[in-house]
């Protein structure tokens, strides 16, 4: 398949980056630091720090790591906390040091963590004192040696601070008790950090810059190892295809999505990190009427986040009350983008809802729609600038112009391989170097690709394919539905059969009307066999609907069985 470049979607995008631009991650943060030192970095429950207070208190972390707790390059440090001033200090100094990030959903499961900490062989851990409960439960199964420990509130200022702390932990109850002997603060360790001085270790390229735990396209949870190289590259090519959209020193990006996640690591934190941007740091993004009092203090010019997040907005009636005249850049990334959630985001905020495509692997730009485009397309974009994509089909082999196979990516910003995990690696690195995603779709005859569904998410009816995707997008079109997931379920007849999960928006919606309105607008062989309303979806923290979930909730069941509201047709 013949790659197509990128000059005739989006002027001013170069086809290639020059990735030797800078050695590292922080070749780049420094000299934001010096550029911008002046303007706001980031701003988080009503404090804002400038870039040369991040500057000096993440050099402080960075002498903290180095000269007290005596960490070596290439030692992994683990970080356990959701949006708070502490995460971009800590992650900075962890870089700075030399060493190597590996971020931690601070939702985990005990089990969860002790995996993860044992997997990467992290020496040293930054956690939220609302998660030390969990910690404290593994600790002494995994190689942590030190805890740096942190309350919300730390870095707001006195009286602030206290106010925060004591109204979260004996108010509201949201830290467990718990035991860890020879913690020590955050402040204490910026203090520390305060009296010796930075050994600044030469990075390149190659040196591992995080390690992000991820399923992957094969079921272990492992980490993916993203070298300096990866993120430089993928800073590179996002900021250029953003560049004519943004005035250096004068955006404000509003942080929702986690920065453990490497959407918000990337594309919020560093990127816009980059260009001088001030990042407004969400810590509950599930607070919707919170967050959009946050929203309200703010004239905001850009906002990423996933296809419910944006959902969950529009569906609060203040939402309509913001200011958007301000805004540029609406990203849509993690989860494919609905047509209904798009076309709704755009009718109320009069900007477009860009649609993005990647993954842990790719750092994660791998597609992008042009920035310029008005309306909603339904697909992920054009590869961004020194990335192949091509669509192979089961043997490896390239496919044509519009048939459907798996997605492929080759480019500086694929990982280096899974940690530790040279077999996993194997299974989806081709011997010509392109990353095999898992997910299947198409290029079309002007370059965009599609993607139609996860590989193993595919439902198989009576040898047909049906992509859960389409089902969803379809069921969303429904104005009365909030939510939907679709799966394939056992079928004696026809191997497989669809079942979808629907949310209600509107208590009026009937299992007649669903099905009706599913029966309207699908081929026979698509239509649902089963719907299920529920209250809620599972979802991972970032706002993905699990699906997984919903499958193995299935397989557990013998039959069908009835307690909450169902059909059949």
């Amino acid at each position: 398949m013949e790659r197509r470049w990128l000059k005739s979607y989006q002027p001013g995008v170069p086809a290639v980056i020059d990735i030797n631009e800078y050695s590292s991650i922080v070749d780049i943060i420094d000299t934001s630091f010096q550029k911008f030192a002046d303007l706001p970095s980031f701003a988080n429950m009503g404090k804002t720090l400038t870039y040369s207070q991040i500057d000096a208190a993440s050099a402080q972390f960075a002498c903290f790591l180095q000269n007290d707790l005596k960490l070596k390059r290439g030692d992994r440090v683990a970080i356990m906390m959701p949006n708070l001033l502490q995460y971009p200090i800590a992650m900075f100094g962890v870089l700075r040091a030399g060493l190597i990030v590996v971020n931690v959903n601070p939702l985990y499961t005990a089990r969860e963590l002790e995996h993860q900490l044992n997997d990467s062989g992290a020496k040293a851990i930054v956690i939220v004192a609302n998660f030390a409960q969990t910690l404290q439960k593994v600790l002494h199964k995994t190689q942590i040696k030190h805890v740096v420990l942190t309350e919300l509130g730390d870095l707001l200022g006195f009286p602030k601070s206290l106010i925060v702390n004591s109204v979260v932990k004996y108010v509201k109850k949201m830290v467990p008790e718990f035991d860890l002997p020879g913690a020590i603060p955050f402040a204490r360790a910026l203090a520390m950090g305060a009296r010796t001085s930075l050994s600044k270790p030469v990075l390149t390229h190659s040196d591992i810059a995080f390690l992000q735990y991820t399923g992957g396209t094969t079921g272990v949870s492992k980490g993916a190892m993203l070298t300096h190289g990866n993120i430089v590259a993928n800073m590179l090519q996002a900021r250029a295809w953003i560049r004519f959209l943004i005035d250096e020193g004068k955006e404000t990006i509003i942080t929702a999505l986690p920065l453990y996640h490497i959407f918000s690591l990337t594309a919020n934190c560093l990127i816009f990190n980059s260009v001088g941007a001030l990042n407004v740091l969400i810590t509950n993004p599930r607070d919707i009427p919170g967050f959009i009092k946050e929203l309200k203090k703010w004239k905001f010019t850009a906002i990423t986040g996933v296809n419910t997040l944006f959902n969950a907005l529009m569906l609060n009636k203040d939402f309509t009350s913001l200011d958007f005249s301000h805004l540029k850049v609406a990203l849509g990334g993690g989860m494919a983008v609905q047509r209904a959630v798009a076309e709704r985001w755009k009718q109320l905020t009069k900007t477009p809802l860009i649609e993005a495509y990647g993954l842990t692997e790719t750092s994660p730009a791998a597609c992008i729609n042009p920035m310029h485009m008005k309306e909603y397309n339904g697909f992920i974009g054009v590869p961004v600038p020194s990335t192949e994509v091509v669509v192979k089909d089961e043997e490896g082999a390239d496919v044509d112009i519009g048939q459907v196979g798996e997605i492929c990516i080759r480019g500086p910003q694929v990982m280096k391989g899974y940690w530790e995990r040279p077999d996993e690696t194997a299974k989806v690195m081709t011997e010509d170097g392109f990353f095999r995603t898992g997910d299947l779709g198409y290029m079309n005859d002007d370059g965009f690709f599609k993607i139609v569904d996860r590989k193993k998410d595919m439902i198989l009816v009576s040898g047909f394919n049906v992509y859960p995707n389409e089902i969803e997008d379809v069921a969303m079109l429904n104005t009365k539905v909030l939510e939907a997931a679709a799966i394939g379920v056992p079928d004696e007849k026809s191997g497989e059969a669809v079942k979808v999960f629907v949310v209600k928006r509107d208590a009026s919606l009937t299992q007649e009307d669903f099905m009706t309105h599913m029966k309207e607008n699908l081929t026979g062989y698509k239509h649902p066999k089963y719907v299920e309303f529920r209250s809620e979806l599972p979802k991972t923290n970032v706002g993905k609907i699990l699906r997984k979930d919903l499958r193995d909730e299935e397989m557990k069941k013998t039959k069908r069985v009835g307690g909450q509201e169902s059909a059949h047709l």
